[in-house]
């Protein structure tokens, strides 16, 4: 007991000499080390040191890591794989462009490029498109998803020109976001007027919230923490749906703050500005305010809530089209019953957000998601098609038909093959020869999509090969975005003198491990459970007061988004 009692000191001085997150102990590597240890004989055992652990040990993990990835690469030809890149500045500020394989396994991180001394103009970035494409194989890559900056997009469409089987897809998060900033952060410029006057007002109930946070934080946060648990976010301008995120936090804690403002220690604090205080006051008490935060979330909540489901590495790529469509009718359907108008009626603001969505919608829409959305055989069931009079299935949609003879034909420039797979498409969408098994038809509307071909798809085999490709794959570069708070975990202000290919070589590692140990049933149970949700660079949650010291969360990590503590003297972002 005394021997185990002093390993457990000399552990725990490891963690408090070195600044390691407590979150650590939770790691099955860290667990697996020392049970190994404990349950060998390993007499005078002395740890690999710094020399051992930067050099010899990082290459041949590296190179264990590529073999434990083999199956799933193997699997790229019958399920396809999207290649996802973004940039990024390390804390030398060097240029980095990295590139990820994703399919339905998850996110596999395949290389990053030190772009230094590079012009990273369109041919400059095609070129390591072309590479990485080279590499995966041309017949496994289903497409190429960026950001939607103007530079990614030339760039894509230089890969399309070359490789006609593969297209360029910009990020529907991306586009949602944007979506969301030309809503609540509208401009005053003569191009946009019209929407400037319908959506200013958002912009004044945005910019309040933030005034408010800013006061309570810099000068009333411990009469804040007396009346309220959870903690305000401290919203990055660049996060996606950061105005979103800010009111969902207001109105989740709007009573707490209420009584704040009304309680003697808010009215007898004299040391600060008390026109402020006056003003965070009057805002936090007027109902006509909190009616105008409801009403954004209200109206809101359809984008967000698309934007959450496709901030993830899930297979969503047949799923885009329906959501954008369903996402547009709801936002309407809040509009019209705020304003109590019938459908037939006219409503100025709907006009401007539906055009802003509707622009955005037209940027990013490619034949690719259009053809996926043609494949799902939920769209021709009768359960799907009976919940809205107005639907029709995919073959009698005209804007779905002729963005799928454009698929079609870039993948089989042959007519003779194209009209093969013509009549596959036309058996599976109107239930025909082999499609029209009782089974296959009743399983439209309940199976997963690519279990449906899967099971029913063998009578249209050229298409079944294309629906299960197409049917696995993201629709977002969330999961570059997410890479990048690793490589800053990783190549931080403290280990900045890092060369580029270690740091690559520690990213490849830590990401891939990540990745094949969610695959590990102890990932869903035990003590190493979800041991890597929170992200990298952060200090856990802390029992006794819910407090994230250091956080870099998603939209798709509910679980720690409630909690984040703000120091406004070493500034978190969320």
């Amino acid at each position: 007991m005394k021997d185990r009692d002093t390993l457990d000191l000399e552990i725990a001085r490891m963690f408090y000499s070195s600044g390691l997150p407590f979150h650590l102990a939770r790691n099955p590597h860290f667990i697996k080390a020392f049970s190994f240890a404990s349950n060998k004989n390993l007499d005078g055992y002395i740890p690999p040191g710094y020399n051992k652990l930067r050099t010899t040990l990082l290459e041949r993990e590296r190179e264990h890591v590529k073999r434990m990835l083999e199956p799933i690469k193997n699997s790229w030809s019958q399920k396809g794989v999207s290649i996802v890149s973004d940039g990024w500045s390390d804390p030398q500020r060097r240029p980095l462009l990295n590139f990820m394989a994703v399919t339905e396994s998850g996110p596999m991180f395949l290389k990053a490029i030190d772009c230094s001394d590079e012009i990273k103009d369109k041919d400059f970035i095609a070129s390591k498109m072309r590479e990485v494409i080279m590499e995966v194989g041309v017949s496994n890559v289903v497409q190429i998803v960026t950001d939607n900056a103007p530079v990614c997009k030339a760039a894509g469409l230089l890969i399309e020109a070359e490789f006609p089987t593969i297209y360029w897809t910009p990020c529907v998060v991306h586009t949602l976001n944007l979506a969301l900033k030309n809503i609540c952060a509208a401009k005053n410029t003569e191009r946009n007027n019209i929407v400037y006057q319908e959506c200013c007002w958002i912009t004044q109930v945005a910019e309040d919230a933030i005034f408010i946070k800013n006061f309570i934080v810099n000068q009333r946060l411990s009469i804040f923490n007396e009346f309220v648990s959870l903690k305000l976010l401290n919203i990055a301008p660049t996060r996606f749906a950061s105005t979103i995120v800010m009111l969902k936090r207001f109105k989740l804690i709007k009573f707490r703050l209420k009584e704040m403002v009304i309680s003697e220690k808010w009215s007898s604090y004299k040391e600060d500005d008390v026109g402020k205080a006056e003003f965070v006051k009057e805002k936090i008490l007027s109902d006509n305010w909190w009616q105008k935060v409801d009403y954004i979330l209200s109206f809101t909540e359809p984008i967000y809530d698309v934007l959450r489901s496709t901030d993830t590495d899930t297979p969503s790529l047949h799923l885009v089209y329906e959501m954008w469509d369903s996402m547009i009718e709801k936002v309407k359907k809040v509009i019209y019953h705020y304003e109590r108008k019938d459908e037939s009626e006219e409503s100025t603001f709907f006009n401007v957000v539906n055009s802003i969505l509707i622009e955005r919608w037209t940027k990013s829409s490619t034949p690719l998601h259009c053809f996926a959305h043609s494949l799902n055989p939920r769209y021709y069931s009768h359960q799907w098609l009976r919940q809205d009079s107005r639907r029709v299935p995919p073959h009698q949609d005209v804007e779905l038909t002729n963005e799928r003879v454009k698929c079609l034909k870039r993948y089989f420039p042959d007519a003779k093959d194209r009209r093969k797979v013509n009549l596959e498409f036309a058996n599976f969408s109107g239930g025909r020869e082999g499609f029209d098994d009782c089974d296959s038809l009743n399983d439209r509307g309940v199976l997963d999509a690519k279990f449906w071909w899967l099971v029913h798809g063998v009578h249209a085999p050229t298409l079944q090969k294309i629906a299960l490709k197409l049917l696995g794959q993201p629709f977002s570069s969330s999961c570059c975005e997410r890479n990048w708070s690793t490589y800053s975990f990783i190549h931080s202000l403290k280990r900045n003198k890092i060369k580029p290919k270690r740091a690559e070589n520690l990213v490849f590692v830590h990401t891939n491990l990540r990745l094949m140990s969610r695959k590990a049933p102890q990932y869903k149970k035990g003590e190493t459970m979800m041991w890597d949700i929170a992200g990298d660079d952060f200090s856990p949650i802390d029992e006794d007061n819910g407090v994230l010291e250091i956080a870099s969360l998603s939209l798709d990590e509910p679980e720690l988004e409630a909690v984040l503590f703000v120091n406004e003297e070493n500034e978190v972002t969320f």
